[in-house]
């Protein structure tokens, strides 16, 4: 599951069906999480005499709240696609969860490659440093793109309306 968060690019994850146990951790790890209002989902391996693994405490932090995720641990309770959007496992819910990845998909690949890479390796470093920390990374992260070839190339597309040719 850490793997997605790993990778350069970023990962869009379509939900449906169930998810539960190991692959809401897999599906945790994407950085977009696109679920049908009635996938069936749950924190399930306490039910199995297990604890949640495959990175899904790190996945969760930050991202569900402690305590709905403590009960959802203690309990399995099951939850919808729909619920899974308040508690913070979804970011949208959308009846064809696969449609709406793909359209998030194409208008992330619009976009400056080395922009979105830089964007996120600060999103995976962030959440352990401090301010003063956060702001020095993005200083040497927009450092390294901009006034580059791709930064460029995407300032004249938006100016003349129209999609970005990027060097990848």
């Amino acid at each position: 599951a850490m793997l997605w968060r790993k990778l350069p690019m970023p990962v869009i994850a379509a939900v449906h069906g169930v998810c539960f146990g190991g692959g809401l951790q897999i599906a945790s790890g994407a950085d977009i999480r696109v679920v049908a209002p009635d996938a069936r989902m749950a924190v399930m391996e306490m039910k199995w005499g297990l604890i949640p693994d495959m990175g899904g405490y790190a996945l969760w932090r930050g991202m569900v709240r402690e305590d709905m995720l403590r009960e959802l641990t203690y309990t399995n309770r099951e939850f919808s696609g729909a619920e899974a959007l308040t508690l913070g496992f979804a970011t949208f819910v959308d009846e064809n969860p696969h449609t709406r990845a793909m359209a998030i998909a194409r208008e992330i690949a619009d976009r400056n490659p080395e922009a979105m890479r830089e964007a996120k390796a600060l999103f995976n470093e962030y959440v352990d440093m401090d301010e003063d920390a956060i702001l020095m990374a993005e200083s040497v992260r927009q450092a390294r793109v901009i006034r580059q070839p791709n930064q460029i190339e995407a300032v004249m597309a938006g100016m003349q309306k129209r999609a970005g040719v990027f060097a990848d």
